[in-house]
């Protein structure tokens, strides 16, 4: 994927889930103002993303590109892994 569509929404989010074969689901976090209250306000959102290579982990901070429907629920594939989340090592007894 070298090149993208001009439409192509680019996300960053953290990978959950990756108990699918070919599919990961990856959350999506936002920090807004809101339009009337001027309260700021979190807010999570999750997709399906189409992830062939299984190069990725749940923890793992990735970047998702948008793509035309592949199914019912994804529309997004991997862009890139951007930084993999470290497992704390276990201790040996």
């Amino acid at each position: 994927m070298t090149t993208l569509a001009p439409q192509a929404k680019k996300l960053t989010g953290t990978v959950v889930s990756t108990k699918m074969q070919g599919t990961i689901i990856v959350v999506v976090e936002r920090y807004e103002k809101h339009p009337r209250y001027g309260k700021f306000i979190r807010s999570k959102k999750q997709f399906k993303v189409d992830a062939k290579s299984g190069s990725c982990k749940e923890g793992d901070r990735v970047t998702i590109v948008s793509c035309r429907p592949l199914s019912k629920d994804k529309h997004f594939k991997l862009f890139s892994v951007d930084k993999s989340s470290v497992e704390p090592p276990v201790p040996s007894i």
